[in-house]
């Protein structure tokens, strides 16, 4: 065990990326765990709120970020400053990915459905550091035997092709398989053959004056989305908490908006009146 662990983790200097993964996930876990307590009104744990202002966690998780970023750049790779580095960077990156929703819509939407795309994000960039940190390296490089990585020009229109493969995946609405394409180029040239999603730049562009292509990609999407979808809403839930239930907004009745008087529906002519002058009675007497 001493042995791997030297050869395949120290050796190569990826200590420092794993102790930044460990890092990373286990800051993500303590805060979802923190968040939900406050949430349910359980345990010491309370919102952050200095003369009523809200601090959310990305604030500390900038500076951590910031700090740990630096200090790796400044540090060797095996010093014990690279290594504390590593950890204060895993550490912030955790609170600002769990709090990536909120970046990237300008607004608290923590509890809501749209807060979904901050777990998403997390177990993203989590498997994709996994699998960086298992030896694969970022667009295919790692395909390459040692002689073909002394030509310069090999390596580059290799690492050109998967990008481009990736890119491709990206416009046909395929974020996920682009993103795990960088490190695996075949996942990505997967979603670069298949049909693309409706409503993406590809389908747009290409699909528009294609009926069939169009109403094959959307059947094709709703099978997807109808086999997948339920799961991956139950694992995000059981990561990160469901989010709280759309209330639909009661208030009372919106009065008609103002406007000039509506004349009345016409009508048949209003007869003659009924009296002593209407033939009907001069008929009976």
């Amino acid at each position: 065990m001493g042995h791997w662990w030297y050869r395949n983790i120290v050796e190569p200097g990826k200590l420092p990326l794993l102790l930044a993964l460990v890092s990373f996930v286990l800051s993500f876990l303590v805060t979802r765990t923190i968040t939900r307590l406050i949430r349910a009104g359980r345990g010491p744990f309370r919102n952050v709120t200095p003369g009523g202002l809200h601090v959310h966690h990305v604030v500390p998780g900038v500076v951590l970020v910031i700090v740990g970023g630096f200090g790796a750049v400044g540090s060797s790779k095996h010093s014990v400053g690279g290594l504390l580095s590593a950890v204060l960077f895993g550490l912030g990156a955790g609170l600002v990915l769990d709090e990536f929703a909120l970046i990237l819509h300008l607004d608290d939407v923590y509890w809501s459905e749209q807060g979904r795309k901050s777990v998403e994000i997390v177990v993203l960039t989590a498997a994709l550091v996994a699998l960086v940190l298992g030896g694969f390296l970022p667009f295919g490089v790692d395909d390459l035997t040692s002689e073909e990585r002394q030509n310069r020009g090999l390596v580059v229109m290799n690492t050109a092709l998967n990008f481009f493969i990736a890119l491709v995946a990206l416009w046909k609405g395929k974020p996920r398989t682009a993103l795990l394409g960088t490190v695996i180029p075949f996942v990505a040239l997967i979603g670069a053959v298949r049909l693309a999603r409706p409503g993406s730049p590809y389908a747009r562009r290409f699909y528009a004056n294609r009926p069939k292509a169009r109403a094959k990609a959307g059947l094709r999407a709703f099978h997807h989305d109808r086999r997948w979808a339920a799961p991956r809403r139950r694992f995000q839930d059981w990561i990160g908490g469901a989010p709280d239930p759309v209330e639909e907004p009661v208030g009372p009745p919106q009065a008609p908006p103002p406007g000039p008087p509506q004349a009345p529906p016409p009508g048949p002519p209003p007869g003659p009146p009924q009296g002593k002058d209407d033939p009907g009675d001069l008929s009976r007497g």
